[in-house]
């Protein structure tokens, strides 16, 4: 008992360490801490429940390696959300080939009708709105105005420069004018 009030108290660098030394206990108390982080920027990132939660599986079981990688220059969240936005972004690939695949030996997929309902919520039709930006602008919002980021942090976590990051912002700000107008006028 006194070994999980441990992990509990424990800092993120510190289960870290003990993760990458094999402490199973420690990741476990790792994933634990973050899993709401991370299935909340794959819901944003992809806008489905149902994929934001084989998004945020697909990241603990990439955790199991990739923690050793992690080398602490910056948030532990930070590289943690690199590491969600290209799972979502390995999932948003193997779904499009797999669509691809099937249209081409003219099988229709069965469709949930999800998709096409329209979000009541003018927040939920916002984020709907983000979710057809490019990859760039999309991650650069989803980090700061999702996450709360600021845009060093952001930039950290995209691996590209802070002006660059604003950059992003202002463009997708442009197009999420024109993408709203749109949909309001649907």
């Amino acid at each position: 008992m006194a070994m999980m009030l441990d992990e509990s108290e424990a800092s993120d660098a510190e289960l870290i360490g003990r993760a990458k030394g094999g402490d199973r206990g420690a990741f476990s108390t790792l994933l634990e801490r973050h899993y709401d982080f991370v299935y909340r920027a794959a819901y944003r990132w992809c806008g489905r429940k149902a994929d934001a939660e084989d998004i945020a599986q697909e990241v603990c079981v990439r955790l199991g390696k990739a923690i050793r990688d992690y080398r602490g220059g910056g948030a532990f969240t930070t590289w943690l959300y690199s590491v969600t936005m290209n799972a979502a972004r390995d999932m948003m690939r193997k779904s499009a080939r797999e669509t691809v695949k099937t249209e081409a030996y003219g099988v229709h997929a069965l469709i949930s009708g999800e998709a096409s309902i329209e979000p009541e919520d003018p927040a939920e039709a916002l984020w709907a709105a983000v979710r057809q930006l490019p990859d760039k602008q999309r991650d650069a919002v989803l980090l700061v105005y999702g996450e709360g980021l600021n845009h060093a942090a952001a930039a950290e976590a995209m691996a590209i420069s802070e002006t660059t990051v604003s950059w992003h912002i202002h463009e997708a700000k442009k197009r999420l004018k024109t993408l709203v107008r749109s949909a309001g006028e649907v």
